[in-house]
């Protein structure tokens, strides 16, 4: 067996629980002062003190590992990406700082459709080396669980080439991958007019070689204006859970069409974007215990304002913020990015946005009791921060504070800032 032992951390955030956070409760992160962590093999197996810890063990018989000056908290979880895709669209990017909208774009053939010839015409291998570039870079900035969706190719075969990429990677790299199915990502000119007929391909011809390659738990669908509306999502997603998937749904993004209602009526773990949400969505979000998972970084690049994530939080609802790492809208994984975001523009305080980062972002993946806290039977993910105070998250805005990252017990990624 391998010990570790974590110890003198100026600040140790457990974020203890096996459960969202909801309201208030996003607040207690469970700050430790001059806290420690006791790791056998993979697992944390007691949380304290240094003084309570020392007083337990025979400190010979371990690792030590010193965190004098450090934030010491759990992994960071980015609930919501698109990680796995060929080609990019940066030629987009510019089109919309000179004005053009997401949706005008979209709709002469940019948009999620310009993803879908490149990453068809990509090997399996090739996205699985792309896909591990990007992982290697969410682990610099302290993610050691990450959702991965497919809906980029729109077909049979792309669909599950991408799920196939990313379990291949949830096999051989450090970072933990959560993988949604997300066919009905956008309508391709040849089934526009026949939404319906392409959700039945799905759930008939696809999704089932998904579950028999146990390919993905999730299923997803894009509820938009021009895209699927409230009747066909609903239709698909109460489909979906028959199946035996688990829900989410990208809802209220740029119109409010009552997705944060529907995916309280369907049961969905969690309900994303939500920029447009309604005041009954929120509160019926609130009562279905769905996470509403907040993707401020697309915002932010596609000059929109921003999910009304104080007003959620206030109202009593589980909030989870995630990076929507995409090659269209959002073509970012920072998580420093989201720090600031969360707290100088959504009115969140540092360990609301904790919060939402960790254990609120591992329930949206439906992973809260393994991951997302630092208390014992948990998993080991552990990340240490230059600075001795979660303070300089915000403070030193858009810079990225993670030294070291654990993985399972196993230093996955160290840097050093001398």
């Amino acid at each position: 067996m391998k010990k570790r032992y974590i110890r003198h951390a100026s600040e140790l955030v457990t974020c203890k629980g096996n459960a969202p956070k909801h309201g208030k409760e996003m607040s207690d992160i469970g700050i430790i002062k001059d806290g420690a962590v006791l790791i056998h093999d993979d697992k944390i197996v007691a949380v304290g003190t240094t003084k309570e810890l020392d007083e337990q063990i025979n400190i010979k018989e371990y690792e030590v590992i010193d965190a004098s000056g450090k934030t010491v908290m759990p992994g960071f979880v980015d609930s919501h990406t698109h990680f796995i895709f060929g080609g990019y669209r940066a030629d987009e990017f510019s089109w919309r700082l000179k004005g053009d909208s997401y949706m005008s774009i979209m709709e002469r053939g940019g948009g999620i459709n310009a993803t879908v010839v490149p990453t068809r015409e990509a090997t399996e291998e090739e996205l699985v080396e792309a896909g591990r570039e990007r992982l290697n870079r969410m682990l610099e900035f302290g993610v050691t669980t990450v959702e991965g969706k497919s809906g980029y190719g729109m077909d049979c075969e792309t669909e599950l080439k991408q799920l196939r990429a990313m379990k291949k990677l949830d096999e051989t790299h450090a970072v933990d991958i959560v993988r949604t199915f997300l066919g009905p990502h956008s309508v391709l000119p040849e089934w526009k007019g026949k939404e319906r007929e392409f959700l039945e391909e799905q759930l008939q011809v696809v999704m089932p070689k998904v579950k028999e390659e146990n390919l993905a738990e999730f299923a997803d669908i894009f509820t938009e204006k021009n895209v699927f509306n409230i009747e066909d999502s609903e239709y698909y997603l109460t489909k979906a859970k028959e199946m035996g998937f688990k829900l989410k749904i990208h809802a209220d993004e740029i119109y409010q069409l009552g997705g944060a209602e529907l995916a309280s009526r369907v049961g969905a773990v969690s309900a994303d974007h939500l920029l447009k949400a309604s005041d009954e969505g929120i509160h019926q979000m609130r009562d279905a215990g769905v996470i509403s998972t907040l993707l401020p970084a697309t915002a932010f690049c596609l000059k929109e304002e921003y999910a009304p994530g104080r007003k959620m939080i206030d109202e009593g609802c589980a909030v989870a913020i995630a990076s929507d790492l995409n090659p269209g809208s959002c073509f970012t994984n920072s998580i420093p990015l989201l720090v600031a975001l969360g707290c100088i523009y959504m009115n969140m305080s540092i360990e609301e946005v904790i919060t939402a980062l960790t254990i609120n972002g591992a329930a949206a993946v439906d992973r809260a009791d393994t991951v997302g806290s630092l208390e014992a039977g948990k998993q080991a993910d552990i990340i240490f921060l230059k600075f001795p105070s979660i303070h300089f998250m915000p403070y030193h805005t858009g810079i990225n504070l993670v030294e070291t990252v654990i993985k399972k017990g196993e230093t996955v990624y160290h840097k050093d800032w001398k």
